[in-house]
Formats: structure tokens, C-alpha cells, sequence
């Protein structure tokens, strides 16, 4: 999933520089994805720690993390069931293609007809089988990241779903297949959650705390209203030209107020090592971070160059650079 501030890209550098700190085993460590979004820190450490915690206060993020992480035993059908949504025949009255598809007749385009018909379609059914409980909260998780990694790759966007593109663009005009999103399979029992970061962290504890908020004042809620919006397939009124539903407002995208939030967490957080994600174009300047996490232990830095997150390739749109900075502030407490 193409994702702002996803850590693919960085994950070697963010894997050495814990291990270099916490140490070469972890086996034994309970690591915590306080901000996991796609899931990428949390998946990568599953199979070399005790226990992972992840966390996200955006449905689409607890849906994923429920089924990369929360997931841990292969399910004897999993196949068999993205088969059978596959072969099911096209609704024409579901909320995706009404709501967000040409055909609809609201004039959005999130996606092609056919494939917001199949959304719907498969989106229902996954429902019915929950209710009719022919499916497990495993089975049913897996099968809804499935439908959610899928769908986004077709979506008619520049990236994000802040917009919608005018015409289809290439890659939104495939008929859409489920693909399954499979799973690292683990011995471990982990844990995922759907909360505020800074509740959350009142009530959990381990030895490794890694943390990737927002950097900026983009809201996720936002951008990635589409995911939610086939997440949880609720009924609402989608408000404006976008389609927007109910979002989250951060106190981490707000300038005002993400370094109180910052201080908070980090006074409240029972682990013994800290390490935060952030780059040099986010809200909090890198003296206000080291001034903090100062506060509670010691502080240590380490930083990668890497390039930076563009929604689109428009040769026309200004960038203030092509590459940007990534540090990753650390505290043993």
C-alpha cells in the first residue's frame, strides 16, 4: 500500500538501529507499534520478539495490524474463501458504488463501476458470513485487509484519498481480484488495538517503544477516509465534492499542540527503550524532541537520507526537495 509515512523504504535502518540498541535478541522483548498504520515495524519484528503491541487510532490501520500482527495460525480456508468472494455475482446497490463511482451519480470517482460494485459486493458478503458467524474474527479480519489492499490498489487517486482523479487512470481500470493478504505465522500471542496513543500508553508496558506519528498537519482521517469508509461500512451522509466522512483530528498534526502531546506520552510510557521516527520537514523542531526526551533518560540520535513522499509525479508541481531527512530519536529511560 503506497502509503505517507510508510517505513518500507526505511525499515533496515529502523530494524539496525534497535537491534543496535536493544540489543541482537529480542526474543524475549515486548515491542510496541504505538502508530502502526500499514503495520510495516510491527510485521517485520513479529517473528523475533516475545510479543507485539499494535496500535492506531484509524479502523482501516486496526483492521490490517489485526490481521498482520493479531493473526498468528494459518486458517484452513483462507484461500478458499478469497475464492468464493471472487466468484460471486455483482451487486449494483452498494454504498461504494452510489456513493464514490461515475455510475453512481454523484459524479466521484474513487473507482471504476465494476470495481466499486465489487467492493460492495464482497464487503456484504463478508459481513453476512461474520453475522451468520460461517466465519471467525481471524478469518473475518483477514479477509476484510484483503479486501482493503486490493481495492487500494485500484483506486482512481494521485495517492491519497483526498481526492479523486477526473478521468480513470490506467492503473484504476483492472477488474479487481481479491488477493489475500497473507501473514507471518508466530508461536507468540500479540496484542492490537483501536485507541488514542496517548490513553493507550497508561495501560500498557514492555521493553521496546517505537513511535512514527503524523509528522505534519495532514490528517490521516482524511486521506484515507476511503479505507475507513470500507472498513467499516457504516451508513452516513459523505459531506462535499470528496465525499468526506467523520475524521479524527490529531493533536499530532496540530503545531499548537503535538509537543504537549509528545511530553505526555513519553512521562507515561513504561518502556525502557523509546524510538521515534520523524523526519526534518515535521511539526516539532528537533531541539523541542531532544529537550523532551531529555527530560526522562538518555537521549541519542541517529539519521538517513532517504526520498522523499510525493501523492503524485506531476512534473508541473513545485517540491521543496527530492530528498528529505529521517531521524530516529532515541531514550533509554
Amino acid at each position: 500500500m503506497n502509503y505517507i509515512g510508510s517505513k518500507l523504504k526505511l525499515i533496515n535502518f529502523v530494524r539496525e538501529t534497535i537491534h543496535s540498541v536493544a540489543g541482537a535478541d529480542l526474543s524475549k522483548k515486548v515491542f510496541c507499534d504505538l502508530f502502526a498504520g500499514t503495520g510495516i515495524v510491527g510485521r517485520t519484528f513479529k517473528p523475533a520478539v516475545s510479543r507485539v503491541i499494535a496500535n492506531d487510532i484509524e479502523y482501516y490501520s486496526y483492521v490490517l495490524n489485526r490481521n498482520y500482527i493479531g493473526n498468528r495460525t494459518r486458517l484452513a480456508k483462507g484461500q478458499h474463501r478469497i475464492d468464493d468472494l471472487n466468484k460471486l455475482q455483482l451487486i449494483s446497490s452498494g454504498f461504494i458504488y452510489k456513493n464514490y463511482c461515475l455510475g453512481g451519480g454523484t459524479d466521484r470517482q474513487y473507482f471504476s463501476d465494476y470495481n466499486g460494485k465489487k467492493i460492495d459486493t464482497i464487503r456484504q458478503a463478508i459481513a453476512l458470513w461474520r453475522f451468520a458467524n460461517k466465519i471467525n474474527d481471524d478469518m473475518y479480519y483477514f479477509l476484510l485487509a484483503s479486501l482493503l489492499e486490493s481495492a487500494d490498489k485500484l483506486a482512481n487517486t494521485a495517492s491519497v484519498y483526498g481526492a479523486y482523479l477526473k478521468h480513470l487512470k490506467k492503473s484504476a481500470q483492472p477488474n479487481l481480484v481479491l488477493e489475500p493478504a497473507d501473514f507471518c505465522i508466530s508461536k507468540s500471542t500479540h496484542r492490537v488495538f483501536n485507541e488514542d496513543s496517548n490513553s493507550l500508553i497508561k495501560k500498557i508496558r514492555g521493553d521496546i517503544l517505537y513511535l512514527d506519528p503524523p509528522y505534519n498537519s495532514r490528517q490521516y482521517g482524511a486521506n484515507y477516509h476511503m479505507l475507513n469508509t470500507i472498513a467499516k461500512y457504516d451508513t452516513f451522509t459523505p459531506s462535499g465534492k470528496t465525499g468526506l466522512r467523520h475524521y479524527n483530528k490529531s493533536n499530532w498534526c496540530r503545531s499548537r499542540d503535538v509537543a504537549n502531546a509528545f511530553d505526555q506520552l513519553i512521562r507515561d510510557a513504561h518502556f525502557k527503550y523509546i524510538f521515534l521516527s520523524y523526519n526534518n520537514e515535521g511539526l516539532m523542531p528537533m531541539s523541542v524532541i531532544k529537550r523532551i526526551m531529555s527530560k526522562y533518560g538518555k537521549y541519542g540520535l541517529v539519521t538517513q537520507e532517504y526520498q522523499r513522499f510525493k501523492a503524485d509525479r506531476d512534473s508541473n508541481r513545485s517540491h521543496k526537495a527530492s530528498k528529505t531527512k529521517e531521524y530516529i530519536h532515541i531514550l533509554e529511560k
